[in-house]
C-alpha cells in the first residue's frame, strides 16, 4: 500500500529527521506515537476507562446472588431460617454421622464429623480396594497360621490352605472375615505391617490426615482409628471403582479350596441394600470398642450420596444404624437439588500497558464440575479477582485472574480467568509502522 501514498516532496525532510530520530531513540518513537494517539481523542483517559469496566465486574457476584435469590423466591435468610428448623428434625442415635456428595466430597450434613473414633470392619472398604488396585483377583493366596487364628467373624480357614483372591474378597465384603482379611493382607503387602502401611499412604493419597490403620480387619487396637468425614470420602473413592461394587451388590457367593475342594457359600449382610431404593453398599461393623458402625451408598440419576454412622448404638440396639442411614440418606434427597452453580461469564477488556493492542479479553473455559448438589438452605456466591490492567507481552492462555465459589460463605472452588489473545509489546518496527499511518491519515 506503501507505493499509492501520495507525500508532498516538502514534507520528505521532516519524514526522514523523524525516521533518523527513531533509529537512535525508539523509547522516543514510542513517545511520539502515544501523544499522537492521544491528542486524536481516539483513547481518551484509558485508565479512568479501565476502573470503571473493573468496577462493573466486581459488581458480578452480588447481581449473581440476586438472581440466585430470585429464581428460589425467597431471600437468603428464609432460606437459612427455613433450613434450620429442618435441621432440627434430625434426630441421631450415633456418636458420629456424616452425609456426603460422593461426585465431590462435599459435605452436606455432620455430627461430630472429624471426631477421631474406632471404626471396627467398616476399616475392610479399604482393605478390598487396596487389594482391588495392588493385586491380580486370580492370584493364588496361600493361609499363615497367624490369619487363621484370627478371633470371633471367621470364614475358619486353615493354615496351608490356598484360596482365589477374589473368592477371599467376597467373604471379606459379604460376612466380614476377619481371617480372610488377614490373608490378604498378608499377600498384598507381605504382612499385616506392610499392609497397613500402603493403606495409611492411601488414606493420606485421599486426603484423610485424620485416619490410621493398623490392622486390616477393624478389630480394636490401640492407634486404629478414623473420622466419619475420612471414611465417607474412603467409601467415595471405593465405589467409584465397579469391580468393588459388583463384590459389594452380590447377593451370595459360592468358591472351594483349590486343594482340597472344600466349599463355603457366603451371603451378603448389608440389610441397607433392601431398605432404600438406589442403595449400592457398603459396609457394617460391630466392635465392643466402636459399637455398631455403617457406611451406606445410593446412586441415583441426579446424585451420589454416601453417609457414615459410627457408635450408632450397642447391644442390643443393632437396628439404630439402619435408623440413623436412612434419616441421613432422606435428609440428603429431600432438602437438595441438583444444580449448575458455574456461571458462563463475558467480562470487560482489560487494558494492556504498552501493548501493540490497547485491550486484552478474559475468559473462563466451560467447567461443568460445577455443577452440584446445593440445599434449600445454603447460599451461592462468586468473588472474581480481575486485574487492573496488564503488562505486554501477554501470551494466550494464560490465567490472569480467577473465579472464586463460597458456599454458605465457605469456599468451595476457584475457577481460572485466562486471557484470550496473544499481545506483543511495543517495539521500534511497530511503531515506525504506526507513525507512517498517522503521517498519512490512515490511522
Amino acid at each position: 500500500m506503501m507505493h499509492n501514498m501520495k507525500i508532498k516532496p516538502r514534507n520528505l525532510p521532516l519524514l526522514f529527521s523523524l525516521i533518523i530520530c527513531c533509529i537512535f531513540n525508539s523509547l522516543s518513537v514510542k513517545a511520539l506515537y502515544d501523544e499522537i494517539v492521544n491528542a486524536t481523542g481516539l483513547i481518551s483517559d484509558l485508565e479512568e476507562e479501565v476502573s470503571r469496566e473493573n468496577n462493573q465486574a466486581r459488581q458480578n457476584n452480588d447481581e449473581y446472588r440476586r438472581l440466585l435469590e430470585a429464581e428460589e423466591g425467597i431471600k437468603s435468610s428464609e432460606i437459612k431460617e427455613a433450613a434450620d428448623k429442618e435441621l432440627e428434625k434430625l434426630k441421631l442415635y450415633a456418636v458420629s454421622a456424616l452425609l456426603m456428595d460422593a461426585k465431590n466430597n462435599r459435605v452436606l450434613y455432620e455430627e461430630n464429623g472429624e471426631k477421631k473414633l474406632p471404626n471396627a470392619s467398616t476399616t475392610k472398604i479399604m482393605t478390598c480396594i487396596i487389594a482391588l488396585e495392588n493385586a491380580d483377583p486370580n492370584d493364588i493366596v496361600t493361609v499363615s497360621s497367624y490369619a487363621a487364628s484370627m478371633p470371633d467373624v471367621q470364614l475358619n480357614i486353615r493354615k496351608g490352605e490356598q484360596y482365589y483372591l477374589k473368592d477371599l474378597m467376597y467373604s471379606l465384603m459379604l460376612e466380614s472375615h476377619n481371617d480372610t482379611a488377614v490373608a490378604i493382607a498378608e499377600h498384598v503387602g507381605g504382612s499385616v505391617e506392610g499392609f497397613a502401611t500402603i493403606m495409611n499412604d492411601k488414606a493420606k493419597e485421599l486426603g484423610c490426615l485424620s485416619t490410621n490403620f493398623i490392622t486390616p480387619s477393624g478389630l480394636d487396637a490401640q492407634g486404629h482409628y478414623t473420622t466419619a468425614k475420612d471414611l465417607a470420602a474412603i467409601a467415595s473413592y471405593a465405589i467409584k471403582n465397579e469391580d468393588f461394587i459388583r463384590i459389594t451388590n452380590t447377593a451370595s457367593h459360592t468358591f472351594s479350596e483349590i486343594k482340597s475342594g472344600r466349599r463355603f457359600t457366603v451371603t451378603n449382610k448389608n440389610k441397607f441394600l433392601y431398605l432404600m431404593d438406589g442403595a449400592i453398599g457398603v459396609k457394617t461393623g460391630f466392635t465392643n470398642g466402636a459399637g455398631y458402625c455403617f457406611v451406606g451408598a445410593i446412586r441415583k440419576p441426579d446424585r451420589e450420596l454416601v453417609s457414615v454412622v459410627l457408635g450408632s448404638g450397642w447391644p442390643p440396639h443393632k437396628n439404630y444404624r439402619w435408623s440413623d442411614t436412612k434419616e441421613l440418606m432422606n435428609f440428603g434427597i429431600k432438602n437438595f437439588e441438583l444444580k449448575k452453580i458455574f456461571e458462563k461469564k463475558k467480562f470487560d477488556p482489560v487494558f494492556v500497558q504498552d501493548g501493540q493492542t490497547r485491550y486484552e479479553q478474559l475468559l473462563m473455559k466451560d467447567n461443568n464440575e460445577l455443577t452440584m448438589l446445593i440445599g434449600k438452605h445454603e447460599t451461592v456466591r462468586v468473588e472474581y479477582q480481575l486485574p487492573e490492567k496488564l503488562m505486554a507481552p501477554i501470551k494466550a492462555n494464560t490465567v490472569v485472574g480467577s473465579a472464586k465459589y463460597y458456599i454458605n460463605d465457605i469456599p468451595y472452588k476457584e475457577v481460572p480467568i485466562y486471557t484470550a489473545y496473544d499481545i506483543k509489546k511495543i517495539d521500534f518496527g511497530f511503531c515506525l509502522k504506526e507513525i507512517f499511518k498517522l503521517w498519512c491519515g490512515q490511522f
